[in-house]
């Protein structure tokens, strides 16, 4: 398929005849999009980095990167991705400028290309006052961004990060994920995470793996749909009495709990339109002028749904056992 940039088939990865790290996991990556690969940690998520790269050989299964088999021998294949691993480590003695440098020089740039380029995304990433600075002496997020400069020096068209916001404090994983966003405007990104809430912000797509296996693949929103809880809690202000009384009289809602002064949780019929349920609600919330102060859905967000699709998986295992 032309616009698949990654196409994964029944890739299985065993350590010395014991551990089953990766476990017939297939997946594909369209071109554009950000895939967030979401794990605990030991789930699998560094060793099918590995196979995607062609680092590690497989045991069983097939990866392609732009249709193409990867190999452990696929040198050319390689300098098309551009790749960050986890806590990346540079020579300390040398500077932004010169360690960009020597990576252009491995990927065979041209003088002029190296000195275009490292310019370019040493600006990007925020590193010119720090551009002469010997790399020793910088903080986790400056190696982060630096290292994000690096794997973007052969411009590539598949960027791969493992772990990318791994021991960054708060405004250092702002800052990465923000980089990181404005970089998949241009190109394709599969990044590793157990962090979900930065997997939330910036992927438009996530495959969940759990013990090595794939156990849900698709996008975001399809993730959040997945595990979407059929409840809606209303913050209200006002006459509540005669608002639950018809509340009664509304057939798609199964029951409702008032909590106190507050407001009221309803669960609803999870076949009914959720759109035609809010208009309902809202006349309703109109007629008897309540204040609607806020109205929310229950189980919308990654982290929320990435635990609910685990906790399934664990649940089938005894099944898949016997």
């Amino acid at each position: 398929m032309p616009d698949r940039v990654i196409e994964i088939e029944n890739l299985t990865k065993i350590f010395g005849r014991k551990l089953i790290a990766v476990n017939n996991v297939s997946l594909n990556v369209e071109k554009g999009a950000i895939v967030g690969f979401l794990g605990q940690n030991g789930a699998g998520k560094t060793t099918t980095i590995r196979l995607l790269l062609g680092l590690t050989r497989p045991t069983a299964g097939v990866v392609k990167i732009f249709g193409e088999k990867m190999t452990c021998n696929s040198a050319s294949l390689r300098k098309k991705i551009g790749y960050l691993p986890t806590n990346p480590k540079f020579p300390p003695k040398m500077t932004p400028i010169e360690y960009l440098d020597f990576v252009g020089k491995l990927f065979s740039l041209t003088k002029e290309e190296r000195t275009g380029r490292l310019s370019n995304l040493i600006r990007a990433v925020g590193l010119l006052p720090s551009a002469s600075r010997e790399i020793k002496g910088f903080s986790t997020g400056m190696v982060t961004r630096l290292g994000l400069a690096a794997a973007l020096m052969n411009e590539p068209e598949l960027l791969i990060l493992d772990e990318p916001t791994s021991g960054l404090d708060p405004a250092g994983r702002k800052s990465t994920l923000d980089l990181i966003s404005e970089i998949g405007k241009k190109k394709t990104i599969f990044v590793s995470s157990h962090i979900l809430t930065d997997i939330d912000r910036i992927c438009t797509h996530a495959s969940v793996i759990d013990d090595g296996r794939v156990v849900f693949s698709g996008s975001i929103k399809e993730m959040k749909k997945k595990t979407q809880s059929d409840t809606l809690r209303l913050e209200l202000d006002g006459d509540l009495d005669s608002f639950c009384d018809a509340l009664k009289t509304v057939g798609s809602i199964v029951s409702f709990t008032r909590r106190g002064d507050l407001g009221v949780d309803l669960t609803l019929d999870s076949q009914a339109s959720m759109l035609d349920l809010l208009k309902e609600v809202v006349n309703l919330i109109s007629k008897y002028k309540l204040e609607l102060i806020s109205i929310t859905s229950s189980s919308s967000s990654v982290e929320e749904s990435f635990l609910e699709i685990v906790k399934a998986d664990e649940s089938r295992g005894f099944l898949r056992a016997v």
